[in-house]
């Protein structure tokens, strides 16, 4: 078990003052099981006159704001305490035939109903027939779905390389499939979309990622970023496996979840629309997760 202070600014400049501004963010992480959040709060700069906390669709919680005041620039900080532990699994579920995790071919399975839709494509998971070709290598028939998963995540580990300039934030599935390249994102996209191929249910899931520091070296503040992975089903239990194609390993006590959906955009850290006559603008994200000692 890991405990751990998160803490995340997206900070925005204007070459002219901006006079609406409207956005909605997924900072703050999830409630789970094997993960506890404490002293969580999200400060948004100018103070917006309308400003939201919900759970949406996926029980995400979600913040919505509006801002009216003219503004040259806006910050959005979020930060949290969160104890995180490494998921465990039902062995049984895990050495089940891959088959089984197909939700609309088996709808009579216990949680069938809520994976169903985490099964079919989205907006940013394309299927294709490149990604059922490069997911049938993983989904041998009758294979156990734990031991398919983590063959997939390999594999994506092995042949795509992670490469911060070959992708953008718009690159398709099948872009990051003829480059083999990409970052985090495109990886998570790719095996959504190998899967969902077959009919596999899976999610994509957003967050972080606790990282440490070379030998020799100081930790650096706010030098971390943003992670993403994904979760595949467990036929007839609630439970996903989640697994990490970048960094060729289960997601363990190290990763803090704060938002999972079909796909990038359901989960985005942020997103807005500005009214405004700038010309240009500037970004900048800072993030770090820093680990806290036990308490007792």
């Amino acid at each position: 078990m890991k405990q751990y202070r998160v803490w995340h600014r997206t900070a925005y400049t204007y070459s002219d003052a901006v006079e609406d501004s409207v956005g909605q963010f997924h900072l703050t992480p999830r409630e789970l099981p094997w993960q506890q959040v404490r002293d969580a709060a999200v400060v948004v700069s100018p103070d917006p006159g309308d400003l939201h906390r919900e759970t949406d669709y996926f029980g995400n919680w979600s913040t919505y704001f509006h801002l009216t005041d003219p503004h040259e620039a806006l910050s959005i900080e979020s930060s949290s305490e969160v104890t995180v532990r490494a998921p465990e699994y039902d062995a049984a579920a895990l050495g089940l035939p891959w088959e089984l995790a197909r939700p609309l071919q088996h709808p009579h399975q216990e949680g069938a109903w809520r994976a169903a839709e985490f099964s079919m494509p989205s907006p940013r998971v394309a299927q294709s027939a490149a990604t059922a070709a490069y997911g049938a290598v993983s989904l041998e028939p009758g294979r156990p779905i734990g031991e398919a998963a983590t063959d997939l995540m390999r594999r994506i580990h092995a042949d795509f390389d992670y490469d911060a300039t070959a992708t953008t934030v718009t690159s398709t599935v099948g872009d990051a499939l003829e480059k083999r390249a990409g970052v985090c994102q495109d990886f998570a996209h790719v095996a959504l979309a190998c899967l969902r191929s077959h009919g596999v249910a899976a999610r994509y899931v957003s967050g972080y990622l606790a990282t440490q520091p070379p030998p020799g070296k100081e930790r650096v503040f706010g030098a971390d970023a943003s992670h993403a992975w994904l979760a595949v089903w467990l036929p007839g239990t609630d439970q996903w496996l989640a697994i990490d194609p970048t960094n060729d390993q289960w997601a363990n006590d190290r990763y803090v979840t704060v938002a999972w959906g079909r796909d990038y955009g359901d989960v985005s850290p942020v997103k807005g629309i500005i009214f405004t006559e700038a010309k240009t603008s500037t970004l900048r994200v800072s993030v770090d997760v820093a680990p806290l000692p036990p308490q007792h």
